[in-house]
């Protein structure tokens, strides 16, 4: 595999990725009033372990539950 094709997939992979994370956030859905009291409590329990509290909140993914607390310690 020459240079160029290996620049080229790295690229690739990058805008590949990004469409990812953007497609996450567009599908990010507000929490309910139960859920985000759930993963405060869990939190305090199990630290940053998203996909153990995710499993927890029937539907909800580990990087939904990492990017809502994200944004709220953003709001503190």
């Amino acid at each position: 595999m020459s240079s160029k094709s290996l620049v080229k997939n790295s690229k690739t992979m990058g805008v590949h990725e990004a469409k990812e994370v953007n497609s996450t956030a567009q599908h990010f859905v507000d929490f309910t009033e139960a859920e985000e009291d759930l993963v405060f409590r869990m939190h305090r329990l199990v630290g940053n372990r998203w996909e153990l509290i995710a499993g927890r909140i029937p539907g909800r993914t580990a990087e939904e539950v990492e990017m809502f607390w994200a944004k709220k310690q953003k709001e503190q």
